[in-house]
């Protein structure tokens, strides 16, 4: 790690492959950081656990851009590239009550336990299907073959993409993973064709509702929920955007982290030989603590002057917590830079804290305790094809994740 007179380094490609260190030295010297990220703008990193609950949860920290300090071309640098043009703004990440609440009642009806206990089948399906493709040749990148498909496939099953459809979608949803790191650009095209489909198919629908996503945000808007249709394509578009990605991690990341820790891996091969689910749960929800999908919370904006940690925030300040750094901060978690798949007490951050806690976690959940556990059944001697020093992170600002993830195993 290096470290200048002012702290760590931060969000290098060496930082990228190991942030850990950096966020260490920041929970111990700097625990609410003023920095500049690469796309220029100033804000604050939050890096302890009790200052990240706080602050996830203070209803002066708001998720509008319009809130903001920066001048128009500022605002333009933070959120999701290209939503703002695609007029994609007005969805869960960037507002406040009561349009957040109002918009999260009506989509909380797709990820009831009972409704995502009816999409088992379907991820177990959808698991079964990828590891067919690549289980004869005895190798395979786990990104791009397994981590990446399945959550695609998944979210447009629940959002109402017809399957002749889905591979667009792939591509797109590819098109932004390759450039998350690099030119927002590119990123940005990506989400105008996504926009222009998702009209398109929210008209379609209307004239034939079926029992998915999209129908049913149609049915509410019909029965004068007030939904328009920039705000039903808002919605739709960040589900699928926070939806995949974060699945993806959860997949490639707690997949690496098993091959990583042996021991851990056999004990949760033994338990699942024994058609035990226990250490399965916790298992998941170590691995979204140990090493998470999402490193930073998205943005939020600072609408009164407030403090955290001891630290003055300005109005219009914008502030990232850092869900990796609270979640490996050992005033909480004991051990916490040890996988430990059996941790009890797993209050984590990985999926957020209070009123914009991820709609979506169950769903998340359900897809890698399915993956990660037909993986492990089903390719017992999977290990690394690679060196851990040659894997490439993806050099994103919110998400964590790797590019590849090649293994090897016995041909089936």
């Amino acid at each position: 790690m290096n470290v200048s007179n002012t702290g760590p380094e931060l969000f290098t490609w060496e930082f990228a492959s190991d942030p850990y260190p950096a966020y260490a030295w920041l929970r111990e010297h700097s625990p609410v950081h003023w920095t500049k990220l690469p796309s220029g703008v100033e804000a604050w990193l939050v890096t302890r656990y009790a200052d990240a609950r706080q602050a996830l949860a203070d209803q002066r920290l708001s998720k509008n851009p319009d809130h903001h300090a920066e001048d128009a071309q500022g605002k333009s640098r933070t959120g999701i590239p290209g939503e703002r043009s695609a007029n994609l703004m007005t969805h869960l990440l960037n507002i406040d009550p009561p349009d957040h609440t109002r918009l999260r009642r009506l989509v909380s009806k797709a990820f009831t336990p009972r409704r995502v206990a009816e999409f088992e089948p379907r991820v177990k399906e959808l698991t079964d299907v990828l590891i067919d493709r690549f289980a004869p040749r005895g190798q395979a990148d786990l990104i791009h073959d397994f981590a990446f498909p399945l959550p695609i496939y998944a979210i447009c099953d629940l959002l109402g993409v017809p399957r002749e459809d889905q591979d667009d979608f792939r591509d797109w949803a590819g098109m932004m993973i390759r450039h998350g790191g690099g030119p927002r650009g590119g990123v940005a095209r990506s989400v105008k064709k996504i926009r222009s489909y998702l009209a398109d198919l929210i008209h379609r629908k209307r004239g034939d509702l079926g029992d998915d996503l999209i129908s049913d945000l149609i049915r509410a808007s019909d029965h004068g929920e007030h939904l328009t249709e920039n705000e039903a394509a808002a919605m739709c578009f960040v589900l699928l955007f926070a939806g995949f990605e974060t699945t993806i991690n959860l997949i490639g990341n707690g997949s690496y982290a098993l091959l990583r820790h042996p021991a851990q891996r056999a004990r949760l091969q033994q338990s699942l030989e024994r058609d035990e689910t226990r250490l399965l749960d916790t298992a998941v929800e170590e691995l979204l603590r140990y090493d998470g999908p999402v490193e930073l919370a998205t943005w939020r904006y600072a609408t009164e002057p407030l403090t955290i940690g001891g630290q003055s925030i300005a109005v219009g300040d914008p502030v990232l917590v850092v869900l990796a750094a609270a979640d490996r901060d050992p005033e909480r978690f004991a051990d916490p830079d040890v996988l430990d798949l059996s941790r009890g007490d797993n209050q984590h951050l990985g999926y957020g804290h209070g009123i914009h806690y991820c709609l979506g976690a169950p769903l998340a959940r359900l897809e890698g305790r399915t993956a990660l556990a037909t993986l492990l059944r089903r390719l017992p001697d999977l290990e690394l094809a690679a060196e851990p020093a040659d894997l490439r992170w993806r050099g994103g600002l919110i998400m964590r994740g790797l590019r590849e993830l090649p293994v090897r195993f016995t041909a089936d």
